[in-house]
């Protein structure tokens, strides 16, 4: 229980950026970022923005979005070194409470609470007013969360799909896949539909048409595919869109999410027109004999930039509308 006079931590913790922020009375202050790197240890990162931040108010309580999955209030990172230990932020920094959850239960709160402004839609559908709904997120790696109406309010499924198994579309994904099968076992959509994953698909792709392509990270090949620079690297932005539409179609048809699939990370935002101009929502609907099922419901891009934060304060049942 917060008590009056008492300020909450809240964070959105990411495996290449976190973010830090200060509820107090039910208004949300600026929000910091800082870069994992620059952290060997995450009470290292906390640290920086108490002794920045945290001095005008008594800061007794941390609620922390983890990019993970939290097991015994204790999260170690799938994508970067640092392990979350909510007893250890108790002692260090003396907070009354401190939960952890996962980023993307906290991104999937955030929906009922979005506006027309916050999204941009990709394709036609309509929601419908309490069917659940899912989000997925693209980002240094692949977030998944469903949400449901109940009698209670919304509930949250939090999973770790992007660690379920990729599918191909079609014998070029067919290839590539097997490429990434040699190279890991187990290919996960993670692989795929992330950062690292257009990485693995512009070398992929430059192999496959034997092209002698430049050594590029994720945001060089993105650059280049948006300014048409490099047909490697537009070839493969083409595929992540398309993997990623067949991947949210797959999760439309398991959640039966008929409220709309939303599209978050920090990837989408930054190719959003070529996203919707691109083979996203054909494969979205190719289902077969659920394609009408799937062109009913509306796949949406999340542009609201806390919309973790709304998802946090949503949790804390604070009014708060977030920061903007």
């Amino acid at each position: 229980m917060i008590a009056a006079g008492e300020a909450v931590l809240l964070g959105d913790v990411g495996a290449t950026n976190a973010r830090f922020a200060v509820l107090f009375d039910e208004m949300l202050g600026p929000i910091e970022w800082t870069e994992v790197a620059n952290h060997p240890r995450f009470d290292g990162a906390v640290k920086d923005f108490l002794q920045a931040h945290g001095r005008d108010h008594r800061i007794a309580h941390a609620l922390l979005a983890i990019a993970g999955p939290v097991k015994d209030d204790r999260c170690e990172f799938t994508n970067c070194p640092w392990t979350v230990d909510s007893r250890d932020l108790r002692n260090q920094f003396g907070f009354r409470s401190v939960q952890l959850v996962n980023d993307f239960e906290a991104t999937a709160l955030s929906l009922p609470h979005l506006t027309k402004q916050d999204l941009r839609s990709i394709g036609e559908g309509r929601c419908v007013p309490g069917a659940p709904m899912v989000v997925l997120g693209p980002g240094s790696g692949l977030g998944v969360a469903g949400l449901v109406q109940s009698g209670a309010g919304h509930v949250v499924v939090p999973t770790e799909g992007g660690h379920a198994t990729m599918a191909a579309g079609s014998l070029r994904e067919d290839a590539i896949l097997n490429v990434l099968r040699q190279r890991y076992g187990h290919v996960s959509a993670e692989r795929i539909l992330s950062g690292p994953g257009i990485e693995n698909l512009y070398e992929i792709v430059a192999a496959l048409d034997g092209t002698a392509a430049p050594p590029r990270n994720a945001a060089q090949i993105t650059v280049a595919a948006l300014e048409g620079a490099c047909p490697t690297s537009r070839e493969a932005l083409n595929t992540f869109c398309a993997m990623l539409g067949g991947f949210a179609g797959n999760l439309a048809l398991t959640y039966g999410a008929r409220g709309g699939v939303y599209i978050a990370g920090g990837i989408a935002p930054r190719i959003l027109d070529f996203l919707v101009n691109s083979a996203f929502r054909l494969r979205f609907e190719q289902k077969g004999r659920l394609t009408a099922y799937l062109k009913a419901i509306p796949t949406q891009v999340i542009l609201h930039p806390a919309a973790t934060f709304l998802g946090l304060t949503s949790l804390l049942g604070s009014k708060s509308s977030g920061s903007r």
